[in-house]
């Protein structure tokens, strides 16, 4: 196995000891420390209820990082669409991997792999738990997705859904799809 540093800029401010990267503050926790409070949310109102709620705050989030990156870089469009997902991959969430965007249409295929997710509920199984468990990154890509809509001044808005885990026996990976509503 190897390893290399951050691949994205990280400052500290001195007085506050908020990270923060590009134009955005920025949190910085032990994986097992955020999965366990998602999986305590699910054992108290379970995943579908919980998948629910996920999906209209990453959504929102989602559509808030992208403007705010969009505006601190000056990148839009598609390149806005694979700099976010470049992030997400940097910050350790998986690998995420565009295979199709269509942008004139509303549409992407999204692959994860290396789900910290998957390892994190494969790790405390034991094994595969035969559910979909990487659902909170569903809305990020509709919201990714509807911010550069709007920014290209189209009137399409999509929905996002997950059709495969890597959690689930006979898959490795993960796969999103994004399509007008």
């Amino acid at each position: 196995m190897s390893f290399h540093a951050p691949e994205m800029p990280i400052q500290v401010d001195d007085d506050t000891g908020v990270w923060t990267t590009d134009a955005l503050p920025m949190l910085y926790v032990p994986r097992h420390f955020f999965v366990n409070n998602h999986m305590g949310i699910e054992d108290e109102i379970g995943a579908e209820r919980y998948a629910d709620i996920l999906y209209k705050a990453g959504y929102k989030s989602a559509y808030f990082w992208c403007e705010q990156e969009s505006e601190c870089h000056g990148i839009y469009g598609e390149d806005i669409w694979h700099h976010y997902l470049k992030r997400l991959c940097q910050r350790g969430w998986g690998f995420f991997i565009t295979e199709e965007l269509d942008i004139e249409k509303g549409t992407a295929k999204v692959r994860l792999e290396h789900s910290a997710f998957v390892y994190h509920y494969e790790k405390i199984h034991g094994k595969k738990v035969n559910r979909k468990v990487d659902y909170m990154f569903t809305g990020w890509f509709a919201g990714a997705l509807d911010q550069v809509l709007e920014s290209k001044g189209s009137s399409i808005r999509t929905k996002a859904i997950q059709t495969q885990s890597g959690a689930e026996e006979g898959h490795e990976v993960g796969y999103f799809h994004v399509s007008p509503m």
